[in-house]
């Protein structure tokens, strides 16, 4: 890539033509202050605070879009540029509420830091202080449009990033506001609450209910680790205050999601309504007695003692593949997935739903169970203009999007249609394996995305369980159900039949109607390990705080120890 040589604030750099002033003073490590841009988002140069002053022009320009030059000369912090960023910010500070004392960003905010390093301490102008909605009909985070600056970052990734489209704006100059669809409450709205727009947003505009006054910035820690709701396996980040999980974003330098995340990665771990095992639970005449570990261990060893080979060992894909090892190596019995289906096995990258011309979704429901997946999706059909060709037989999230619907068996007319196509993918989740098999053979120039039907099956696969369904003459059962919430009918008919039932779980529901013993086990953002994702792709997790229980290893060790 041709290079050339810039100076910025008198130092001599070399960087590739395509960068703009921005990147070339951030690859330097030169700070230039922006609101309106991010680095997942392309440039408007809208907020104007990243004005910088360079030689030969008229004017000061916006480093955001300004593009370099050989043998530019750049001046980022000159007293004509503070002036001008000054300015600016009492601007934005005039034409809205920004009280920061009363705003749940305050100390997290970009806006107000800005304010800060630029010493503004009064309002220069006389404010109009409209009084202007607080739009609180989403579950999971508000929009305080007091608050907004207009910086567009949220339209912007809600249509690049995610591909929905849902935001826009009304009205012009002061008078523009931030809307949804044709300007509904955006509880009311096409918004599939992935907070993507929330995580860009650098003031309190927009506001997770959860995490609002939990913390300001210097008072957090950020822990890098992974979603296992899916697949998928995003990148994430658990936002920890005190040894608790306040808040969660999207790791924008994980793969493969680049930052972004679907309302059940964001947003259901702190919303759990379910009530949390701490203490071991042995059920009784009067119902769940809290007990000690000694006593439920031995309790769940000796009736596993028993059965004999009617043991049957199901494990969520929730576990990690640490606890599925010790499973496999440390309990007896049939050993099966707690999913209900057998993994389809690894596919290709999912990069490649963003080169696809053509896609083909077989037999699953895209958008509800593999969300980020399926922005993917949206995204190449909004900007490249990818079609998208659906088989199955049922509804799915994705039906108003696609080009064609047929049945899942009409293989035929869907390689016909995607004939033409230079990069079709074909995704498909256990149920469409083997369609998307016929799909792919027809289709030589296809790539395959396959999606397991829990976060780490494929882990759990590779450590040896792989049956889909346990044994139907098992008469015990020990469910390493983690954080699931709803196992499979044929699931709970086995369980409902069977003589003992122990599940080491993070919460009582569903089990506490079906189980003898509930084990309690970390969650997620407790626990470090690793998972195998939907590429086959070996992911870590990592805790972001201290768990009251034992690890899931030390658990089936502890009654590994006692059955042998």
């Amino acid at each position: 890539m041709p290079e050339v040589h810039v100076q910025i604030d008198g130092r001599e750099l070399t960087v590739p033509h395509t960068f703009t002033v921005l990147q070339a003073a951030e690859r330097a490590g030169i700070g230039v202050p922006k609101l309106c841009a991010h680095p997942a988002l392309a440039p408007i140069g809208a907020c104007r605070i990243c004005l910088v002053e360079i030689e030969k022009q008229r004017v000061l320009q916006p480093a955001c879009t300004f593009p370099v030059s050989e043998g530019m000369v750049v001046h980022t912090n000159s007293p004509k540029v503070r002036d001008a960023r000054r300015f600016v910010l009492e601007l934005l500070f005039s034409e809205r509420n920004h009280f920061c004392m009363f705003c749940e960003m305050s100390g997290s905010c970009e806006l107000q830091s800005l304010a800060y390093e630029y010493g503004l301490d009064h309002w220069e102008y006389d404010r109009a202080f409209p009084r202007l909605g607080v739009d609180a009909s989403r579950k999971f985070f508000v929009m305080d449009h007091n608050r907004c600056i207009l910086c567009r970052r949220c339209i912007r990734a809600c249509d690049s990033l995610v591909g929905n489209q849902t935001l826009g704006i009304k009205n012009r100059g002061a008078q523009s506001m931030i809307v949804a669809d044709m300007d509904v409450p955006f509880g009311q709205s096409s918004c599939v609450s992935c907070g993507t727009c929330l995580q860009v947003c650098p003031t309190g505009a927009l506001f997770d209910r959860a995490s609002a006054y939990m913390g300001a910035t210097e008072e957090i820690t950020r822990v890098k680790s992974r979603c296992v709701g899916c697949s998928v396996g995003c990148g994430v980040e658990w936002i920890i205050r005190q040894n608790r999980l306040i808040r969660i974003e999207g790791d924008w330098d994980a793969k493969p999601n680049n930052g972004l995340l679907c309302e059940m990665g964001r947003f259901a771990p702190l919303h759990e309504t379910r009530q949390r095992v701490r203490t071991p639970l042995v059920k009784s005449a009067n119902g769940f007695e809290e007990t000690d570990w000694d006593h439920a261990a031995s309790m769940v060893a000796d009736k596993i003692k028993a059965a004999g080979d009617k043991l049957a060992v199901v494990v969520s894909g929730f576990a990690t593949t640490e606890a599925a090892q010790a499973i496999v190596t440390g309990l007896p019995g049939h050993k099966s997935l707690a999913d209900g289906a057998a993994p389809a096995g690894a596919g290709a990258c999912l990069s490649v739903l963003d080169e696809a011309d053509l896609y083909i979704v077989v037999n699953t429901d895209v958008a509800k169970l593999f969300p980020v997946a399926s922005f993917a999706i949206k995204r190449g059909m909004r900007s490249r203009g990818a079609r998208l060709i659906i088989l199955d037989d049922a509804e799915t999230s994705l039906d108003g999007w696609a080009a064609c619907k047929y049945e899942s068996t009409a293989v035929a007319k869907a390689v016909e249609l995607a004939a033409g196509a230079q990069m079709p993918a074909i995704v498909y989740g256990a149920a469409g394996a083997s369609v998307a098999a016929q799909m792919a053979k027809a289709l030589p120039t296809s790539k395959t995305v396959a999606f397991a039907p829990g976060g780490n099956t494929l882990g759990l696969a590779g450590a040896g369980i792989t049956a889909a369904a346990p044994r139907k003459d098992a008469r015990c059962f020990y469910v390493m159900a983690n954080e699931m919430a709803q196992p499979s009918s044929d699931l709970l008919t086995a369980l409902a039949q069977a003589d003992f039932v122990a599940v080491q779980a993070c919460f009582r529901e569903p089990w506490q109607s079906i189980a003898d013993v509930i084990l309690p086990t970390p969650t997620t953002y407790e626990k470090s390990g690793t998972i195998t994702n939907a590429e086959g792709r070996t992911l870590a997790l990592q805790a972001g705080t201290q768990p009251d229980a034992k690890s899931e290893v030390a658990v089936i060790q502890l009654i590994s120890s006692l059955t042998s």
